[in-house]
């Protein structure tokens, strides 16, 4: 191996290939700690060309290699395993945002940019850029684009896949594939650029992306309410998307249980809803026109009448039991403050079995309640930290247990609770894995319920393009 080592300090530069233990220690777990792995070496590439000489290297070493952003996935996917024989190949020196066309309204840039910085970018040219979670400060757009990443605002503007025109990439023999186009329309054959988005790693590393922007919203419009049930909450986002234009950009869902952790975990912010309230929503509609955003002559913001006169209207009818409108730009920041900390909210008591689930918009509820009372049948005090973003019908559907002695779980009893929720889903025709990925975690559930002929072709696929199987090695395809 010190063989190998000096080539890769040839490559990188001694600074830049990590051998030592604690040098790679924050490389090797994960964001989770479930995963703390053992790596051979972290190497730290500047270059698409070196990105390209590493991948030679390991290719004709047959050395595994894990593409490594921000190590904020919670699927597992960045796992480097515990035999000491993988390089993890870290993007983040490949940090730069190379350009920002304001007349395109896209963006060039490199893999490791950290996706609050390509925001500030684009703020600063008055444009945006949409991918909107809680990791936002951390991760690397390689990696929202390696899990074909989701987040709060898909409502309006689809995920990560939706947001990208272009895409330099790297495959596993070294061979660079630059598919950097610029062109909303490009219909040339197989899409290999929509290939690599979600394949995690697994089929080359991602380098750089041309990326959508949008017009920055001239205003927006936020709200927490609370509302009987999420059928009425469902009646609310048809009412909005009809009186805004499509202006939804939020509709995110917190239950009675959430906000219970959340004023434990941090109990300064304000909870803008009830104690009792059954179903929170929080809710944002955002305006680009003056129309939408210029203050009337009394200082009401047309956007935000919209939004207090559809929620007014649902409230005479009992479709919303209780509403509060932000007032200003520091409760906005407090309602999503509430909304992204759910992370901590789900962990603060201890382990809990997570996952990432889809289901048509009108059946969120019918899984809420057939996944609760098949799991409460088995485990009597187990206790649910859900939420979801309601709009796009994705549930972070989180179980404890036993909330009466929370601690570590058995591996039978995560077994159980998945196969639960797995035979609903399906059973509604849903999927498994909405916007995390499949990383280690999901491996199980990928082997029993994707279509057969589609995982032989994802094989046959792997094995065309990395017939040594080095990237990536033992995720995403079981």
């Amino acid at each position: 191996m010190g063989d190998l080592i000096r080539e890769l300090k040839g490559i990188v530069g001694a600074g830049n290939c990590l051998a030592g233990d604690d040098d790679r220690a924050r490389y090797e777990a994960d964001v989770t700690r479930q995963h703390v792995g053992k790596s051979l070496a972290v190497v730290r590439p500047g270059s698409t060309a070196e990105v390209s000489a590493v991948m030679r290297l390991a290719n004709r070493t047959r050395t595994p290699v894990v593409p490594l952003s921000g190590n904020t996935g919670l699927a597992g996917g960045g796992y480097a395993g515990n035999g000491g024989d993988t390089i993890i190949l870290s993007l983040e020196r490949m940090n730069r945002v190379l350009s920002i066309n304001t007349a395109s309204r896209l963006a060039r840039v490199e893999a490791g940019v950290i996706l609050a910085d390509l925001q500030a970018a684009a703020e600063a040219e008055g444009l945006v850029f949409p991918l909107m979670f809680g990791a936002r400060g951390s991760c690397m757009i390689g990696g929202n684009l390696s899990t074909n990443a989701g987040g709060s605002n898909v409502v309006r503007y689809g995920n990560t896949r939706s947001l990208v025109l272009g895409l330099e990439a790297v495959l596993p023999d070294g061979e660079v594939l630059d598919l950097m186009s610029e062109l909303r329309k490009d219909n040339t054959g197989y899409d290999l650029k929509d290939l690599l988005i979600g394949a995690e790693g697994t089929l080359g590393v991602i380098t750089g992306a041309v990326v959508q922007l949008f017009a920055r919203p001239k205003a927006y419009a936020t709200a927490m309410v609370s509302v009987p049930d999420i059928a009425g909450g469902l009646q609310i986002l048809h009412r909005l998307q009809s009186a805004s234009g499509g202006g939804v950009e939020a509709f995110e869902y917190m239950p009675r249980e959430y906000f219970r952790n959340l004023r434990v975990v941090d109990p300064k912010t304000p909870v803008f809803i009830p104690e009792d309230a059954e179903v929170g929503i929080m809710i944002e509609i955002a305006a680009t026109s003056d129309r939408d955003a210029t203050p009337d002559a009394d200082g009401s913001v047309p956007v935000a009448e919209v939004l207090t006169g559809v929620l007014g209207e649902l409230m005479e009818s009992g479709a919303v039991l209780d509403a509060t409108v932000a007032q200003n730009e520091t409760q906005r920041a407090q309602m999503w403050k509430q909304r992204e900390m759910a992370f901590m909210a789900s962990v603060h008591r201890g382990p809990v079995i997570s996952t990432d689930v889809a289901v048509p918009l009108d059946r969120v509820d019918e899984f809420l309640h057939r996944a609760d009372a098949a799991i409460l049948a088995k485990l009597p005090n187990a206790e649910f930290i859900n939420v979801a973003h309601l709009g796009d019908g994705n549930l972070h559907y989180t179980i404890l247990p036993d909330a009466s002695a929370p601690g570590a779980i058995d591996e039978a009893v995560e077994d159980m609770v998945h196969t639960i929720v797995e035979d609903v889903v399906a059973d509604l025709g849903g999927s498994f894995s909405a916007e995390h990925g499949i990383g280690l975690h999901k491996l199980g559930t990928m082997r029993r319920r994707k279509n057969p002929v589609a995982l032989q072709v994802m094989r046959a696929i792997k094995a065309a393009l990395d017939p040594n199987n080095i990237m990536n090695p033992g995720k995403t395809i079981p």
